[in-house]
């Protein structure tokens, strides 16, 4: 375990980073340069490849360290009440709303607010996040007072924004204003040399958590976990090693990737994945009613959404309705106006 406690030894206070490839120290400077500030950052990186963690580390080296550090992932939160999570409500200010809410930018007041996934932040709220992000005020949903706020923001993405501001589906002066200083963390796959340190960081972990003795990781086994592709980045490294640590016997960490390519054997490579399945519910049921969205008998209806939640995830799912042309079946259909 020398190589974790060099690691642990290391001087710049990075919270849980762990490695010293190049790729990882190029982003490691750069986060050493804007902590020191106040700009906003924006982490672009692949699902799983730690960016709460250097959001994290952006906060423990500036001047606001010991300040709150608060998080929302906004891809997790109901649209209907991620205005209420970022801002606040007063009571009654819709039905539910029986008592006073503050929001997470009020409570990071002083400190760091990091939003991940904040390309999935709806049209309809873009506006308001872009204020609070130049003036540092703010409403209360369903209020009337302005408060100020003063707080650093770290936002996070594995979408691109850009390409999304040319499809409409950002603001283009809210992504300026996100952007300021962008860093973008390498998937695993591109910085393997840090495999070996991280694995020795994730079994001391679990082995303590389980109370179970790991004196030896095999060469071979080693070497097996360097030269898989991760997909999944850290996070699946992470849940692999976790499951190498329940199976281990005699001390002895055994290789992870044998049972999961028996695993990945057994199940179709076909199988349709949470996205596409989330996509074919909508379809069936924007074709069921004639592509009517809106109305007790419409889409939104029949899948249990308000209307604008279902014409968010549209967006997000890339579905239009088709060609009047293209297709008889919609000629007979409501005008998209309907809608």
């Amino acid at each position: 375990m020398q190589a974790l406690q060099d690691f642990q030894a290391d001087q710049r206070r990075f919270e849980q980073v762990i490695g010293n490839s190049p790729a990882l120290e190029s982003v490691l400077e750069k986060v050493e340069r804007v902590a020191t500030t106040d700009s906003t950052v924006l982490i672009h990186g692949e699902t799983g490849t730690g960016k709460e963690v250097i959001a994290r580390a952006v906060h423990n080296l500036s001047s606001r360290c010991g300040r709150p550090f608060i998080k929302l992932n906004c891809a997790a939160i109901p649209l209907d009440l991620l205005e209420s999570e970022l801002f606040g409500h007063e009571k009654g200010a819709f039905t539910g709303a029986i008592a006073q809410k503050v929001g997470r930018f009020e409570t990071a007041h002083k400190g760091t607010l990091f939003l991940d996934e904040v390309g999935d932040i709806p049209p309809a709220l873009q506006p308001k996040l872009l204020r609070v992000l130049q003036e540092q005020e703010f409403e209360r949903l369903g209020g009337t007072h302005t408060h100020q706020v003063d707080v650093r923001l770290v936002a996070a993405t594995n979408r691109d924004l850009g390409k999304m501001v040319k499809r409409g589906e950002f603001r283009i002066d809210l992504y300026y204003r996100l952007n300021v200083f962008p860093v973008t963390l390498p998937p695993l796959r591109e910085r393997c040399e840090d495999i070996p340190a991280l694995v020795a960081h994730f079994v001391d972990i679990y082995s303590r958590r389980m109370g179970k003795k790991i004196d030896e990781i095999p060469p071979e086994t080693l070497s097996a976990l360097s030269s898989y592709p991760w997909p999944g980045n850290i996070r699946e490294l992470q849940n692999m090693i976790e499951r190498a640590v329940i199976l281990s016997n005699d001390g002895v960490l055994p290789n992870p990737l044998r049972e999961a390519e028996t695993q990945d054997a057994i199940i179709s490579p076909t199988a349709p994945t949470l996205r596409d399945s989330e996509r074919a519910l909508i379809l069936n049921a924007l074709e069921s009613v004639g592509w009517v969205i809106g109305g007790p008998k419409g889409a939104a209806a029949k899948l249990g959404l308000k209307r604008t939640t279902l014409i968010h995830k549209m967006q997000k799912l890339g579905i239009s309705r088709p060609s009047l042309q293209g297709s008889s079946q919609y000629a007979m259909g409501p005008a998209p106006s309907s809608c």
